[in-house]
C-alpha cells in the first residue's frame, strides 16, 4: 500500500491530494483528513498507511490556498468558510464521494465540522483531534500576528514560521526533512504566505464557533473528540461540555499537544480505529 499524490481541477482551482487504497476489499466509507494551520496534508503521511492497513480508503486534501492546491487571489476566492466549505462539497463531489468519515485537526480544519453540521447526510463517522468547537476558542497570538496590516505580510513571508509554529503547538523538536516538507510552499511561491494572510483575516472565528458550539449540541452522527490534554493553544475544559450529547465521546491523550498526529500516533491510532469500525 503506498501513498499516491493527486491533482484534481475544478474549474480554475486545482486541488493537490494525497490518497491511499486499501489492500482489502471491504466497504468501509472513505476517510477524509483535514490539515489545519500552517500545515498542509503531509500532516497525515503516517496515519494514512494506518487507515489502509485497516480496510479504509483515506484522502487528505491540501486546502486551496495552501500546500500544492492553487492559492489564488482574493478576487479569486475569498478564504472565508463558506468559500472554503463551498471548495470542499465540490471536491468531494468530483470524486463521487456522497458518504465518509471525517477527521479534522486544526485551526481552519473547523471549516470541515461546519460541513459536516451543514450537511449530516454525508457524514458517517466524524473525528475531531484539537481545533477549535467552543465560543471561548481564540486564535494564538503567534497565528494573529500573520493576519495584522504589514506584519502578517512579512511574517507569513517567512518560511520560519512553519518551524515556530508547529513545534511550539506540538512541543517536541520536528526533525529537519519533516520540517522542510512542511516549508516547501513557502519556498517555491510567495503566494503561499499571501494565502495564509488572506485566511487569518477572513477566518470569521467568533461566528464560526457560535455556529458550531450550536450544532454540536444537536448533532446525532457519531462523534469522537480525541483531544492532546496539554495542547498550549485550546484547552480540554470548555469542551467538556459537549459530551453532555450522547452522540460525542471524549478521549484526552494525557501528554500531547495542538498537533497529536505529528508526536502521539502510536497513543491515538488504537482509539480512532476503534471509533472508525
Amino acid at each position: 500500500m503506498s501513498i499516491t499524490e493527486k491533482n484534481l481541477n475544478i474549474g480554475p482551482l486545482n486541488w493537490y491530494y494525497r490518497e491511499i487504497e486499501p489492500s482489502n476489499s471491504a466497504q468501509n466509507p472513505p476517510v477524509v483528513l483535514l490539515h489545519g494551520l500552517p500545515a498542509h496534508s503531509f500532516i497525515w503521511l503516517e496515519t494514512m498507511p494506518l487507515l489502509a492497513e485497516y480496510g479504509y480508503r483515506a484522502l487528505a486534501p491540501d486546502w486551496i490556498g495552501f500546500g500544492l492546491s492553487s492559492k489564488p487571489s482574493l478576487k479569486e476566492f475569498a478564504y472565508t468558510p463558506l468559500a472554503f466549505i463551498n471548495a470542499l462539497q465540490g471536491f468531494l463531489e468530483q470524486l463521487e464521494i456522497k458518504e465518509f468519515s471525517l477527521v479534522v485537526q486544526g485551526f481552519l480544519a473547523s471549516v470541515g465540522v461546519q460541513l459536516a453540521l451543514r450537511h449530516p447526510e454525508l457524514i458517517h463517522r466524524l473525528v475531531i483531534l484539537n481545533s477549535p468547537l467552543v465560543t471561548s476558542a481564540t486564535l494564538p497570538w503567534m497565528m494573529r500576528q500573520w493576519g495584522l496590516p504589514l506584519l502578517g505580510e512579512m511574517l507569513t513571508q517567512d518560511p520560519l514560521l512553519v518551524d515556530r509554529t508547529l513545534e511550539k503547538g506540538s512541543g517536541f523538536v520536528i526533525s529537519d526533512s519533516r520540517l522542510a516538507s512542511y516549508r516547501q510552499p513557502f519556498l517555491k511561491s510567495s503566494a503561499a504566505g499571501r494565502s495564509l494572510t488572506a485566511t487569518l483575516r477572513n477566518l470569521q472565528l467568533s461566528a464560526s464557533m457560535e455556529e458550531i458550539e450550536t450544532g454540536l449540541a444537536r448533532f446525532t452522527k457519531p462523534t469522537l473528540l480525541l483531544w492532546g490534554a496539554e495542547d498550549p493553544w485550546l484547552l480540554s475544559e470548555p469542551i467538556r461540555d459537549l459530551v453532555k450529547n450522547p452522540a460525542i465521546r471524549l478521549s484526552l491523550l494525557r501528554e500531547a499537544k495542538h498537533y497529536p498526529q505529528e508526536h502521539w500516533l502510536k497513543e491515538l491510532a488504537p482509539t480512532l480505529i476503534n471509533f472508525l469500525g
